[in-house]
């Protein structure tokens, strides 16, 4: 029988793209989604495949899935800021009651269980670069506390199945990630960037734009997500691209590639917004021999490109 695997969020961002590569390495995927941030624009292309499900359902309600599952990969949560700062309570639902029903389901069928953790369980960190051993410095009840919290919880109940009910558990600390069918509107600044830039607008930029972030094109993260379903490793890791460049620069290579005459526009930097943020992946390297391959300059061309062909 075919490996069948159950990607909660699986018509996210993220999510989709898990959905291709599963498909096209012959498994049965069930995509789960409730459409919050999701849309099925992003697996429409999928659903007429045989060996592929898709079901509208709330993870933070209970999960009946007939016959046997290999892998639960879960997916589900607002990641983006505007996301969560609009759905708080929806975000920490869907960590905590989500996640609890996500490892329930893997418990159940003796699947293997991946989470999708965040970088953002180090909050504005005090230890540059960031290693899986850094506990973080998270403001709790700050608005971005939703999300922080929600993933540092799912994180606690994922290792607590995994001692408890030794359900093969991993966990991915996945750092900032672009690529196609990122939303123009969801508040991240690669997409954010990319549809001022492409419509003559000015760059939103927070703060001085001195802030540094990293990030990781679509492609070498969902390869370091296979590498770590199959990995023997139950401990968080770090999955990103370790090249940091600070927000202002970012935003002056968007205008450079896509040939706009826009501006920068400077905004008041929000709330407990990282001052850095850059993944140690030594461990991923050793681990699971893996590193990204494609370079920021290739990645956003590729993103750019999708974008404006949405556009047109």
């Amino acid at each position: 029988m075919k490996r069948k695997i159950l990607i909660t969020g699986g018509a996210g961002f993220l999510g989709s793209h898990l959905c291709d590569l599963f498909i096209k390495k012959d498994y049965r995927v069930v995509c789960v989604d409730n459409l919050i941030t999701g849309t099925k624009k992003n697996i429409k292309h999928l659903l007429k495949e045989s060996r592929f499900e898709f079901i509208k359902h709330d993870v933070t309600k209970y999960m009946a899935i007939k016959g046997r599952i290999d892998y639960v990969l879960h997916f589900a949560s607002p990641a983006s800021p505007i996301d969560y700062l609009k759905f708080p309570i929806k975000t920490l639902k869907v960590g905590s009651l989500g996640t609890h029903n996500a490892l329930g389901l893997a418990k159940a069928k003796r699947a293997k269980f991946l989470l999708a953790s965040t970088s953002e369980v180090y909050g504005d960190p005090k230890v540059h670069p960031q290693k899986e051993s850094y506990w973080g410095h998270v403001n709790t009840i700050g608005p971005r506390g939703v999300y922080d919290e929600a993933k540092r919880f799912a994180e606690a109940i994922t290792m607590a199945y995994h001692r408890t009910h030794k359900i093969d558990a991993k966990i991915a600390r996945i750092f900032n990630t672009y690529g196609e069918r990122m939303r123009l509107n969801d508040g991240r600044a690669i997409p954010a960037f990319i549809g001022q830039a492409l419509k003559g607008r000015a760059l939103t930029v927070f703060g001085k734009g001195t802030q540094t972030r990293s990030f990781c094109y679509i492609d070498d993260l969902v390869s370091g997500l296979d590498r770590l379903m199959k990995s023997k490793i139950n401990t968080p890791i770090n999955l990103g691209n370790p090249n940091e460049m600070d927000i202002k620069k970012l935003a002056a290579l968007i205008i450079e590639i896509t040939g706009s005459k826009s501006k920068l526009s400077y905004k008041p930097l929000p709330t407990d917004d990282p001052k850095v943020r850059q993944p140690d992946i030594a461990l991923a390297r050793k681990v699971l021999r893996w590193k990204p391959e494609v370079g920021l300059e290739k990645g956003l061309a590729r993103t750019i490109d999708w974008f404006q062909k949405g556009l047109s």
